[in-house]
């Protein structure tokens, strides 16, 4: 019974992030703005990219197969799970930092602490 639970939960868990995908598709080619084009890309690829990986997990500890084969599927999925974690904030932070930096386009916000601290010499 509980293998049936582990199943499902994996299977909803692929199925939210392929809808996650696709909302993510549709956001990046419907916004204009580079800031909000990353956010749709980062929200594609954490939740097109992580929850199908923790729904692989819950898929194969739900299946009747052998243990080391389990172990592989498993370690594999959580290893990459824990790579996109760290590594797509940080990629698009280092992103935004540098298109801001760089003068490329401007932010479309009412106040711009950054642009301050930047302006009076506090951050460099």
């Amino acid at each position: 019974m509980i293998d049936l639970i582990l199943f499902y939960i994996g299977v909803a868990l692929v199925f939210i992030g392929g809808v996650m995908d696709i909302l993510a598709t549709i956001g990046f080619f419907k916004f204009k703005e580079f800031y909000t084009r990353l956010h749709a890309a980062t929200i594609g690829s954490i939740g097109g990219g992580l929850y199908p990986l923790i729904g692989v997990v819950f898929i194969v500890l739900g299946l009747d197969i052998d243990y080391n084969l389990k172990l592989v599927f498993t370690g594999t999925s959580i290893i990459a799970a824990g790579i996109i974690a760290l590594a797509t904030p940080v990629g698009s932070h280092i992103l935004a930092r540098g298109v801001y930096r760089s003068r490329e386009e401007s932010p479309s916000v009412i106040i711009d602490r950054l642009g301050e601290d930047l302006e009076t010499g506090e951050m460099e």
